[in-house]
């Protein structure tokens, strides 16, 4: 399976939530390594903002991590990441129809629109993500069953920062979570030092203005669903199927008539 999130790189759209399931994965393996996983290739792209650190240290962790598994003869073919360097509109004419899962994972409320998710539903990929952005009218059109949601909705986080959100609590009670936190601040990833990624995991640990830590034992439940359903084959045909079919709504033509006739209020000028 390709597992594929390219778009810019930022805490609200939550790569390291994706890298947290890969340790996850990495670890199962390392506990069982005759375990039976469904082999993922994770592919990342995108670009930080020239002064945003944490963006920047986001991109240094998931290379690293890749670094890490990539060598571990353990994961043999069954684990792959890869950072697909310079990412922009030429190269992702290659990377949205290559993809099997689309990771569109913004925390609800966050995401303006965003283009990316169409380009991949409309190449064959499968979304998994939250009630955010244009995931919203995507799931709208293709239908509940043929999407992997999860994830707090935006009511429901803002009703947790007004309840006192604790993210330390959720990693103090969720074994898994704990181990794959930990395995970081190890310096597992980084040749041993263990503050490297420090900044990353104190902010999710004490502040997670982005619900990470919220949606973290969410997202790996339908991460398990999206693996139980790509082994069963033809249903995962059907529901690529059914996302391609009904994706016509995205199409450029009949966004470019809607601004015509919507916000402009011109009529096309037909020529005889």
């Amino acid at each position: 399976m390709f597992d594929i999130q390219v778009k810019r790189i930022h805490e609200y759209k939550r790569q390291h939530l994706n890298v947290l399931n890969i340790i996850r994965l990495y670890l199962r393996i390392k506990h069982n390594p005759n375990i039976d996983i469904v082999p993922r290739t994770f592919i990342f792209g995108g670009k930080a903002a020239p002064g945003y650190y944490i963006a920047k240290l986001m991109i240094k962790l998931i290379n690293s991590v890749g670094d890490v598994i990539n060598n571990d003869h353990d994961v043999k073919d069954r684990l792959k990441v890869v950072f697909f360097p310079d990412f922009n509109v030429t190269n992702a004419q290659h990377i949205y129809p290559a993809a099997d899962l689309s990771e569109q994972i913004s925390t609800a409320g966050k995401e303006a629109s965003g283009t990316g998710n169409m380009k991949f539903s409309m190449n064959g990929a499968l979304t998994i993500g939250t009630l955010d952005g244009a995931n919203v009218e995507i799931r709208e059109e293709v239908g509940n069953d043929n999407f992997f949601l999860f994830g707090l909705t935006a009511a429901q986080v803002e009703e947790a920062k007004r309840n006192g959100y604790n993210p330390h609590f959720i990693y103090d009670h969720n074994e898994t979570l704990r181990e794959v936190i930990n395995m970081i601040n190890s310096g597992s990833f980084s040749q041993g030092d263990c503050n490297l990624f420090k900044p990353i995991t104190d902010n999710l640990l004490w502040h997670d203005p982005y619900m990470l830590m919220a949606d973290y034992q969410l997202y790996i439940a339908c991460q398990d669903l999206v693996a139980d359903t790509w082994k069963n084959t033809a249903e995962w045909d059907r529901m690529t199927i059914m996302n391609v079919a009904r994706m016509g709504k995205f199409s450029s033509d009949r966004a470019i008539q809607d601004y015509c006739e919507k916000i402009w209020k011109v009529k096309p000028f037909r020529i005889k």
